[in-house]
């Protein structure tokens, strides 16, 4: 049959086709639309020869195959895949194909119109392209793909893009609109980030573990532009290099929910996880995980590139009555082809099975970079790790409750989270991962509030998990957090060593160890346990949060302000990030960023900590009746913090007409500081700041040995020293003050900072009148 291409084109020997704005140059082996080059696979341009060749005419399924594979080895799904790309090259869209139709189960037509030789050809260019614009939807059809690219294979001019969410349904695939991302122009990136501060007291400062800083009388607002400006600036210079490729890699992208259910996100979110924290396990097998992306096409290529991986999973889950469908995807981020694609329409209970049938077809896309031995011991640790009950509903409040953790943040409000494990357990009693779950989130409360009830209930949950399964890792990682929490150094780290073996669990391990390290004093240890972390979580908010407090805590405030810059460029709907970073910029000095930080933390959820902060600002500009009642507002929402009281027994102190009203609030804030620092410690602050207020209530011995244990902890020297020069003041020990008052400067506290407080103000006073003396 003769080539229904165009007479006198290149010559008798040219075979060339040209339709729409579209030409195929068989002899040249090219295909090009509108002048741009798309580059496709050898077998699909062979494909789309052949129905050219024969356009209008039905070409056969499994004459396709064997003409262009032999129809060795290879499913109809090979040539589902191939087909997908041609489209994505054309163009085409399988809805309402305009070049190539599917006709269901049987084959494949080109029904485009082939132009004659006397029309004009298309314009060409001669500039290079950098990228075809990328199809809505890579991916067609039910049957499942596995396709090895070859590495050399140069795919320059058609980079392809995953969508955030795709649907397969046999060859007709919904396609989805993804909603543009504008992470770089629109998203919230702090300018600076803040250690926690306080002038009078702070409210929960970091957090020992995630924690928000919150810090009374600290300010930092940052005109908005700027903070986005600078954060943004600083956290570009730092992504800018591509990791090298790891061929043995994957990223996994979080799951998307395509349930019309809006609230249904937790389910697909927690199975991404899930999975994630299964690969992980794999022998050989690097695991990243992969940052949001909501439901924005991503650039495999590029995104291949930053994390330094070889192949990139992402899917899409759809949950219907009792139904769940899975579409999943692994890419080559080298070429940005598909590897394997699979549609999965199961009973909602055979979620467990579903899941490993995934996970078992990414090992089998990769066995030949893997290491050869242990893949079927591999596939038996998958099931079991994606098996944690073998109850549904159980299953399903667990992932309730760990949505709640990753998304709203357990420091902040964990009782919802807590919740949630307690029905799974309430469904299944012997379900150990959820009890785990209770722990953990109640250690991070205890940290966050200073809250000694949450740390009785932790100690109980976390017994109860290691009575239900001691072999668990997730335990072992709640028992350090615990041991950590109480100061148990040694203990802790036995734990956490225990945790390591799970990589699914690693970088939390790690991130547990450099907080021992950082509470020992021993920054550079806790640097590298944090670098650690950082690379196995290259763009995890939590690493930068947690290195940013230890880097407060060892008096490096301009450093911290950079980790929780880059944290809040990552997550900008976090609001215990944005009070943090509040916190910070009121320790640096700056009331203005503070303010503002705080500010768009109340935006996002009302919460204690941003209020107590914006109390601590109204506080040092002299406001002292309105710092009171932003501070009483803050304990409305949660009073369990002994800093709050503090704080508020120092607004109230500070004015004639209130004075009278502070020595209530000092008495509960110093009871409640000695209950914690019975359970913490190592909370050299929190001693110091105890001082502080055993000083107002006339309490000077008691006083005096709070600092002194303070001064022995020998981590956060400049804090410890602002506080007690405060409370050496109000004892009237003129000499002990001066002395801190030195050693606080000598560690970098700002002098903005010194003379927004009163005490400090008058004793700096005090110290300049005798140095003029004669």
């Amino acid at each position: 049959m003769n080539p229904n291409g165009m007479a006198g084109q290149g010559g008798l020997t040219t075979e060339s086709y040209r339709f729409d704005d579209i030409v195929v140059d068989a002899t040249a082996h090219t295909l090009s639309r509108a002048g741009t080059p798309q580059t496709v696979e050898p077998k699909a341009f062979a494909v789309l020869l052949m129905l050219l060749r024969r356009a209008g005419e039905l070409v056969g399924r499994d004459e396709l195959l064997d003409q262009v594979w032999g129809h060795r080895h290879v499913t109809p799904g090979v040539l589902t895949r191939v087909i997908a790309q041609l489209r994505h090259a054309l163009g085409d869209d399988s809805q309402r194909p305009r070049f190539i139709q599917t006709q269901h189960a049987l084959g494949y037509r080109f029904i485009g119109q082939l132009k004659v030789a006397s029309e004009p050809e298309a314009p060409s260019t001669t500039e290079p392209v950098a990228r075809a614009e990328p199809a809505a939807d890579p991916l067609e059809g039910v049957a499942a793909v596995r396709q090895s690219v070859p590495p050399s294979m140069n795919v320059a001019a058609n980079e392809a893009v995953a969508p955030a969410a795709f649907d397969e349904d046999d060859d007709h695939r919904a396609t989805r609109t993804a909603a543009e991302a504008d992470e770089a122009g629109s998203t919230r990136a702090p300018a600076n980030e803040g250690a926690p501060v306080s002038p009078p007291a702070v409210v929960p400062a970091f957090r020992t573990r995630r924690r928000a800083l919150v810090r009374r009388r600290w300010w930092l607002a940052a005109a908005a532009l700027l903070v986005i400006a600078a954060g943004g600036y600083w956290f570009g210079q730092h992504e800018r290099t591509a990791a090298p490729v790891a061929e043995a890699s994957i990223a996994v992208l979080p799951f998307v929910s395509l349930s019309a259910d809006s609230r249904d996100g937790y389910f697909a979110e927690g199975l991404g996880v899930e999975m994630h924290d299964a690969l992980a396990g794999v022998p050989g097998l690097r695991v990243v995980a992969a940052p949001g992306r909501g439901k924005e096409q991503v650039d495999i290529k590029a995104l291949g590139a930053q994390l330094g991986v070889a192949t990139l999973l992402d899917a899409s889950v759809r949950r219907e009555g009792p139904r769940v469908r899975i579409s999943a995807r692994l890419s080559d981020t080298r070429t940005g082809f598909t590897l394997w694609a699979h549609s999965y329409d199961r009973e909602t209970g055979d979620v467990f099975a579903l899941q490993s049938d995934i996970a078992n077809e990414v090992v089998q896309a990769l066995v030949g970079v893997l290491p050869g031995s242990g893949l079927d011991s591999a596939r038996q640790a998958l099931a079991r790790r994606l098996t944690p009950t073998r109850n549904v509903a159980a299953y399903d409040a667990y992932l309730k409750g760990q949505q709640e953790i990753r998304v709203r943040g357990d420091k902040a409000n964990p009782d919802s989270a807590i919740n949630y494990f307690r029905g799974a357990l309430a469904i299944d009693p012997t379900f150990a991962r959820a009890q785990a779950g209770i722990c953990r989130a109640e250690i991070e409360r205890f940290e966050f509030a200073r809250d000694t009830a949450a740390f009785e209930r932790a100690q109980s949950a976390c017994k109860r998990a290691s009575d239900m399964d001691p072999s668990l890792r997730e335990v072992s990682l709640a028992m350090g957090d615990l041991h950590r929490a109480r100061g148990e150094s040694e203990a802790a780290i036995e734990q956490y060593t225990h945790a390591l073996v799970d990589p699914a669990l690693r970088a939390e391990a790690y991130l547990g160890l450099a907080g021992v390290a950082s509470a020992q004093g021993r920054g550079d240890l806790a640097l590298n346990y944090f670098e650690r972390a950082r690379k196995l979580r290259p763009r995890d908010a939590g690493v930068f949060q947690e290195r940013g407090y230890h880097q407060y805590t060892s008096g490096d405030v301009p450093a911290a302000i950079e980790s929780y810059r880059t944290a809040v460029s990552l997550k900008p709907d976090d609001a215990d990030l944005w009070s943090s970073l509040g916190g910070l910029y009121q320790a640096n000095g700056n009331a203005k960023q503070a303010t503002a930080a705080y500010e768009r933390s109340l935006e996002i959820k009302p919460n204690y900590a941003a209020l107590s902060n914006l109390g601590s600002v109204k506080y040092d500009s002299g406001a002292f009746e309105e710092a009171a009642a932003l501070y009483r507002h803050a304990a409305e929402l949660d009073g369990s913090d002994f800093r709050l009281w503090g704080n508020l027994g120092d607004a109230l102190s500070a004015s004639a007409a209130t004075a009278a009203q502070a020595r209530e609030p000092y008495q509960r804030a110093a009871q409640m500081a000695d209950r914690y620092l019975k359970l913490k410690s190592d909370d050299a602050q929190g001693f110091a700041q105890a001082s502080w207020y055993l000083a107002n209530l006339g309490e000077g011995a008691k006083a005096r040995a709070m600092l002194a244990k303070a001064e022995a902890i020998a981590t956060e020297r400049g804090e410890v020293a602002f506080w007690g020069a405060q409370a050496m003041a109000v004892l009237d020990d003129a000499a002990a003050a001066q002395k801190q008052l030195a050693a606080a400067r000598k560690e970098g506290i700002p002098e903005v900072r010194i003379a927004a407080t009163p005490v400090l103000r008058r004793l700096a006073a005090q110290d300049m009148t005798a140095s003029r003396a004669p």
